[in-house]
């Protein structure tokens, strides 16, 4: 009886003890690889680190930690990672495996480099299951099949940044050729103003002319008329009859 009550006890913490600690985010920016799973489960500790950022077409270096302080034969455990193409379809990239193996007070330690495919970004994602036997307090536990899940490497939106990019640089241009376009505003009402003042200028011009024109006329008239009043004028002089002495 004291027996089942105290594997009930050991079922009730392997319940709330298999549930990933996701360790702060903040420490990352200044490490190069971040613990992304860390559980205490009966007679075993599990702890997942790996490569805290990455990018896509990179790798990143994942370490599968089991320490344990009594005895403890693994039937299997497998870690699945999974990323998402394109920030949605969640696509397996690689599984850490092993099975039928004995810890008795000690640790194994399973590593391995995984490439991010590209077109990926966002978090990637483990599953991780086990099924083992361990010697808690006298008591032998076969456990049943345990799985959970947690994220893990976060990989930059690089597809993202590069259309930030070349939207910043679009925009730049349209303020460039907005400008240019302000610029030959302006040149183009100086040039307008300079055609009407141009056109004032030979309004006035012909206007002058024509004044000239007239002027010359007159000019001409008078001196035709004032040739014609001196050849009358000698005419009559010439035709005056002389005076007889």
């Amino acid at each position: 009886m004291k027996n089942l009550a105290r594997l009930s006890i050991i079922l009730i913490f392997l319940s709330l003890a298999f549930i990933p600690v996701n360790r702060g985010r903040a420490q990352a920016a200044a490490q190069q690889t971040q613990t992304f799973y860390d559980s205490e489960l009966p007679g075993i500790k599990v702890q997942i680190n790996a490569t805290a950022y990455t990018k896509p077409g990179s790798a990143i270096t994942v370490s599968v930690n089991l320490i344990t302080h009594t005895n403890v034969y693994v039937d299997l455990f497998n870690v699945e990672l999974f990323a998402f193409t394109n920030g949605t379809v969640k696509t397996s990239i690689a599984n850490i495996t092993d099975s039928y193996f004995k810890l008795d007070s000690d640790s194994r330690t399973h590593s391995a480099v995984v490439s991010v495919p590209e077109l990926v970004w966002g978090v990637l994602y483990g599953e991780i299951g086990i099924t083992y036997s361990a010697d808690v307090g006298g008591i032998q536990l076969t456990l049943p099949s345990l799985m959970t899940g947690f994220p893990m490497t976060q990989v930059e939106n690089t597809y993202l940044e590069n259309l930030e990019d070349q939207m910043g640089e679009l925009t730049k241009s349209n303020h460039d050729l907005d400008q240019q376009l302000k610029n030959a505003t302006s040149d183009f009402e100086q040039l307008n103003a300079t055609y009407y003042e141009l056109q004032a200028n030979f309004t006035a011009a012909q206007g002058s002319a024509a004044d000239l024109d007239n002027t010359r006329r007159l000019t001409a008239v008078l001196g035709i008329a004032a040739a014609f009043f001196v050849a009358t004028t000698v005419y009559l002089v010439i035709r005056k009859p002389r005076e007889t002495w």
